[in-house]
């Protein structure tokens, strides 16, 4: 692959890996605070979801030293602290959907540059993010249609 096709793909491995990062120390902060509020299957499905995203944080890292290139290190975003129960789910829900947004995109540039490995790599965690969506979703779902009954019955376990 010609160095500056290669470029073009390291630079959108990176900020995929960008992204990963920062959904690690988000779900991870969230995992946290639910388990504080005593939602214990709630916090321990999004701490696994962290330990997903830490896989393809890696698989991506993977990838771009594979190229030649350096992994970054650098967070997307920064991690929004204190939220309630009503609200980690549909604010995780657009993390994971504008995610998918973007890594379709980037999908495109390794296509458009030649790179069928990065490509599929992008393709495989997609169906992984997908999987994370709907079950933020499902989640915000039930709390915006049972509330409190919903709540009740998880907590405690």
């Amino acid at each position: 692959m010609q160095k500056e096709r290669k470029a073009k793909v390291i630079e959108v491995l990176n900020k995929a890996r960008s992204m990963e990062l920062y959904a690690i120390h988000q779900y991870m902060n969230q995992h946290y605070g639910l388990d504080n509020s005593d939602y214990g299957e709630l916090a321990a499905k999004v701490k696994l979801i962290a330990i997903d995203e830490m896989r393809h944080a890696e698989a991506f890292a993977e990838r771009i030293k594979e190229l030649g290139g350096e992994p970054t290190t650098d967070v997307a975003d920064k991690v929004k602290k204190g939220q309630t129960v009503k609200q980690v789910f549909p604010f995780n829900a657009k993390v994971e959907d504008d995610t998918i947004d973007a890594y379709n995109q980037f999908l495109l540039v390794c296509r458009e540059n030649g790179d069928s490995i990065s490509m599929k790599l992008f393709e495989q965690i997609i169906v992984e993010e997908q999987a994370h969506y709907n079950y933020f979703d499902n989640v915000n779902d039930h709390l915006e249609n049972l509330g409190d009954t919903f709540l009740a019955r998880i907590a405690g376990t």
